[in-house]
């Protein structure tokens, strides 16, 4: 017995008569005569052998249950017809087929997945490559090309284009356990420097050499943020992270915030990136927009506060 081989064009006319509820709305919404409608219907139920609608007895023809099972199968087989269609659209009118994002793990996660989420539903078509990184790995990722639009904060050299999106609150902090946590406040230079600081370092070779923030004498040295934040928990050293990261361990007291004499709490600006020698195409400069407003409604801004200013290309040294 040879196989069933639906065509396309039948199962859209199965879709349209399940969702109009009758053969002529069907013929109406596909602007095809009614005979050609139950034609294309009796033809699809004579090549699969089933029988999907119901046509005795009552007014409007009423799926089966196979035909229920069946028009599922159609939806889907439909779906993706839709979504071939909407990639050449797209192609033709320049909307890339896949952007390959590079996020700094400092960047809220909120925003991220807000931001990620309203890409899949403007962009269906469109595939992501995300990775999540830390410091100068993300402009390294851009310039090389791995990544078409990088998302992080601005330390040492850089050649990329540059725009600003807002920024992230860094917090002084340790365990209540913590010596440090005990101190009078302020705590004077000399004794954050006694005691370990974590600090996470650039797997990049754009800071090699310097350090930001590092005032202890003895530190330890992590190649990411989650790590330090695990640590610090567990009392094992003092350090910064994002504020957004450790609200929940604030309020909860398994951290506390350090009122430390040459360590404040600070504004870091975040910036979206992309290569001086190429613009971002439909999709990326959508995203740049979208993680600008995200950020601005996650940080509260005042209304016209949102930063939002480019920056030419430029080469400078952190300071």
């Amino acid at each position: 017995m040879a196989q069933p081989n639906p065509t396309l064009d039948q199962l859209q006319i199965l879709v349209a008569v399940a969702d109009t509820g009758s053969f002529s709305a069907a013929g109406r919404k596909l602007n095809r005569a009614q005979s050609v409608i139950s034609y294309g219907i009796a033809n699809l139920e004579a090549q699969l052998g089933l029988k999907l609608f119901e046509r005795e007895g009552t007014r409007e023809p009423q799926l089966t249950e196979i035909g229920r099972a069946m028009l599922e199968d159609a939806r889907r087989m439909i779906g993706v017809l839709q979504r071939m269609r909407s990639r050449v659209d797209g192609h033709h009118h320049g909307l890339e087929a896949e952007v390959a994002l590079s996020v700094d793990v400092s960047l809220p996660a909120p925003v991220l997945v807000r931001v990620l989420k309203a890409f899949e539903a403007q962009f269906p078509t469109v595939m992501l490559r995300l990775h999540i990184g830390t410091l100068g790995v993300i402009p390294d990722h851009v310039v090389s090309g791995q990544a078409d639009l990088g998302i992080g904060g601005l330390l040492g050299e850089v050649d990329v284009h540059l725009i600003r999106i807002g920024f992230m609150t860094l917090v002084p902090a340790a365990a209540p356990s913590h010596p440090l946590a005990q101190l009078p406040k302020p705590v004077a230079i000399e004794d954050v420097r006694e005691h370990i600081q974590l600090v996470v370092t650039d797997q990049s070779e754009r800071t090699k050499g310097r350090d930001y923030g590092v005032f202890a004498y003895r530190t330890w040295r992590l190649t990411d943020v989650r790590t330090k934040h695990m640590l610090m928990r567990e009392g094992l050293g003092w350090g910064g992270l994002p504020r957004w990261l450790i609200a929940d361990d604030l309020a909860a007291g398994r951290l506390v915030e350090l009122d430390l004499e040459p360590y404040k709490e600070v504004n870091s600006s975040l910036f979206a990136m992309h290569r001086a020698d190429r613009s971002p195409k439909p999709a990326a400069a959508w995203l740049i927009e979208e993680f600008k407003r995200e950020l601005g409604c996650f940080n509260e801004f005042e209304p016209g506060e949102v930063p939002g200013e480019e920056l030419e290309t430029i080469r400078q040294s952190a300071p």
